[in-house]
């Protein structure tokens, strides 16, 4: 079953065979546990939700508001990882996935707004924008500005390729993570444009948020994959009824 050695440990083939035909019924098994589970406290339902950025706390009336339309549902929150942005939609980890658009994915259905925040520039306290009232992208063109955001289109969405007069905008370190991101800016070695929660959920005494004027708001919207919808992902993603304020993602729905 096993090839070992003193430094490493790996699946035979017969192994990997064996493995793959046991994972449908373990997965299978572990789901009904966790239905026995929820019906247990009386929850006959779950809804999983994914979420790239940090700011759960933002969707919390959301949440409420679900969860009291639908007192069997159990929420759950997920973080997915920015180097596989869609992965656990498409691996049916996650039932819905909040996200940052424009979401050009053909397997992917995009539903309503969730909420639209401002640009802000993430800078180090000693950098020469970080004083500003506020910045544009213009001024990016004589920075050096981080990559990194995938896809493409969103590093795109975010830093564009040229100023607004056509100015290439350099783009410089590419960073996969907060934790690569702030000490680059710290440092005053780059900048970033970020969406305004940082300022809140990442705020640390030397890096300032810049607000970029003439930048679109960001917009975050739901998302999931087309071939699999549940009933608790649809009622957390639907529109509510004229009067109706008791449910669903639609009463928090913003339009820009």
């Amino acid at each position: 079953m096993f090839d070992r050695t003193s430094r490493r440990v790996e699946l035979t083939p017969i192994g990997r065979r064996l493995f793959e035909d046991l994972q449908p019924m373990y997965q299978g098994m572990r789901e009904s546990i966790e239905r026995a589970t929820r019906a247990a406290r009386g929850r006959t339902q779950s809804l999983r939700i994914g979420m790239v950025n940090a700011n759960h706390e933002d969707l919390r009336p959301l949440l409420d508001a679900f969860e009291a339309r639908h007192p069997t549902c159990e929420v759950h929150i997920r973080h997915v990882g920015s180097d596989d942005p869609f992965g656990p939609l498409r691996a049916g980890t996650v039932d819905v996935q909040v996200a940052w658009l424009p979401v050009h994915e053909p397997d992917l259905t995009v539903g309503p707004v969730a909420y639209i925040e401002p640009v802000v520039l993430a800078a180090g306290a000693r950098h020469r924008l970080a004083d500003r009232a506020s910045v544009s992208y213009e001024d990016l063109a004589d920075e050096v500005v981080m990559g990194g955001a995938r896809p493409d289109y969103w590093r795109e969405a975010l830093v564009p390729r040229c100023t607004p007069s056509g100015r290439p905008i350099p783009v410089g370190p590419t960073v996969g993570s907060s934790a690569e991101m702030l000490p680059l800016l710290s440092n005053g070695e780059a900048v970033s444009p970020a969406h305004a929660h940082a300022a809140r959920y990442f705020a640390r005494p030397d890096i300032l948020y810049v607000p970029v004027h003439g930048a679109p708001p960001a917009r975050w919207a739901l998302i999931w994959h087309a071939s699999t919808r549940s009933d608790a992902g649809d009622g957390y993603a639907r529109r509510p009824e004229p009067g109706d304020r008791r449910g669903g993602v639609g009463d928090r729905l913003v339009e820009p």
